[in-house]
């Protein structure tokens, strides 16, 4: 697989203005500022954005920044500007699915192939910027690498997943860095001793990653420097008995796992074990990724996502454990698994609540294509949970643009800064009062370019 570069090509019948790069000058909005977690707060309202390229060149108030002779001048008076938004993870599996995001302001996308969301699509074009996850220290059919003769064999894994040597590890993650990953997910089956050594190797070629643990007690790899946790219901198995993750540990893909999650299902919300967990999390600036987009069909106050426009164009069939286009409501196999699964999230976001409450970093993704998580749609309904868990507004939508930047040293997005890469999103009325306000765009501007927002809508072949 050929690596993939952080800036995207975009195809020129869905870019406004001219071929050739120059500078942009948007003038009149008001640059919202997500910095510092979003506890800055410092907006420059009347502002001016220059744009050369694709990176931003000046940010300031008017009158400050000279608009340089000859620059095309987009009056934003009235509107507001943020960052791209950053899917923290999801899959994408087309065109489609790359418009979608696009339209919905979604320009990083970290990417993830996987039994649950399909190939990951590298051919999109326009896209989203692609930062590749891959697996690593584990046998894994889905690794980027299993496209290469010398690693197929090697990274089968047959009927059941086994750990790789730490000789095999360091030389996958070298080389699935020089490929251009950015990621790596830690699994479940991935023993403390191999888990820390992984950390810290991937911390020296610079990937971030993501634990999603079993067999490491999350203790450990919190401790060992983890960059992220990965969903809710999984960041909980940290609260387990130690009986139940020893048990688990030993049996990472059988019933004593699914024991150990259950366990977790008993613990009160306010117990001060959990209040403990977020301040572990909080001391060692280890971030949390709920993908509440997972749940939010099986938590109150949802709405029907297939009747927003970017849903015509993806196909209902691509998501796995879909919602019912018809109704919004998720398809249960057996109706007995509804009221399981419905108390499992609310307890689950109950915790996470309480996690983010002492002030565990918080990052904003859909868990695409999966569970009636949409392409770019989700990202917003993600805004809307994180709001309603606790976040400002300015907060949520940290989580899913300056965050990434804090977090992960990605200092080439999450804010509207000279220098940075000039993914932009322009929004109809101010987003620190509503966070619903997210998604009322007015324009999007990827790597520079403004993209034809109607055009994404009209389905392109795969």
């Amino acid at each position: 697989m050929k690596s993939i570069g952080l800036c995207i090509a975009v195809a020129a019948s869905l870019v406004c203005g001219h071929a050739e790069a120059r500078v942009t000058a948007l003038v009149g909005a008001t640059v919202i500022d997500v910095s510092k977690h979003g506890s800055a707060g410092h907006d420059i309202a009347n502002a001016v954005v220059l744009l050369d390229g694709k990176t931003i060149s000046a940010v300031g108030a008017k009158g400050q920044v000279p608009i340089p002779a000859g620059a095309e001048i987009v009056d934003l008076s009235g509107k507001f500007i943020i960052p791209g938004l950053v899917d923290g993870f999801c899959g994408m599996q087309n065109q489609a699915e790359a418009n979608a995001e696009l339209y919905e302001g979604v320009t990083t996308i970290v990417g993830s192939g996987d039994d649950r969301r399909g190939t990951l699509y590298f051919a999109a074009d326009p896209s989203p910027h692609v930062y590749p996850a891959d697996g690593a220290g584990t046998t894994d059919d889905w690794d980027l690498l299993r496209s290469d003769p010398a690693w197929r064999d090697r990274l089968a894994d047959g009927d059941a997943q086994h750990e790789l040597t730490p000789q095999e590890t360091d030389a996958q993650l070298a080389e699935t860095a020089r490929r251009g990953t950015r990621v790596i997910w830690v699994g479940h089956n991935i023993t403390p001793d191999n888990a820390k050594a992984l950390i810290a190797t991937s911390r020296r070629l610079h990937l971030v990653t993501y634990g999603e643990f079993i067999a490491t007690p999350y203790r450990i790899g919190i401790e060992a420097g983890v960059s992220s946790l990965l969903h809710m219901t999984r960041i909980e198995l940290g609260l387990a008995s130690p009986d139940a993750i020893a048990k688990a540990a030993a049996d990472p893909d059988g019933p004593a796992a699914r024991a150990a999650y259950k366990s977790v299902d008993k613990i009160d919300p306010a117990d001060p074990a959990v209040a403990r967990y977020g301040d572990l999390l909080a001391a060692h600036n280890t971030a949390i990724m709920p993908t509440f987009s997972l749940f939010y069909a099986v938590l109150p106050g949802h709405r029907n996502l297939w009747r927003e426009p970017a849903a015509a164009l993806l196909d209902p069939k691509a998501i796995g454990i879909t919602t019912d286009p018809a109704t919004g409501e998720l398809y249960y196999p057996n109706p007995k698994l509804r009221p399981i699964l419905e108390a499992i999230a609310t307890h689950s976001w109950a915790i996470d609540k309480v996690l983010i409450a002492h002030h565990a970093p918080v990052l904003a993704a859909s868990g695409a294509t999966w569970q009636g998580s949409l392409p770019g749609i989700s990202m917003h309904t993600e805004l809307e949970m994180l709001v309603r868990a606790g976040l400002s507004p300015r907060e949520a939508l940290a989580a899913a643009t300056g965050n990434y930047a804090e977090q992960f040293g990605w200092t080439e997005l999450g804010a509207i800064e000279p220098g940075r890469r000039a993914d932009l999103v322009v929004l109809e009325q101010d987003p620190t009062k509503d966070v619903v306000n997210a998604d009322r765009i007015a324009a999007v501007y990827l790597a520079g370019a403004k993209l034809d927002r109607a055009a994404l809508l009209k389905r392109a072949p795969n």
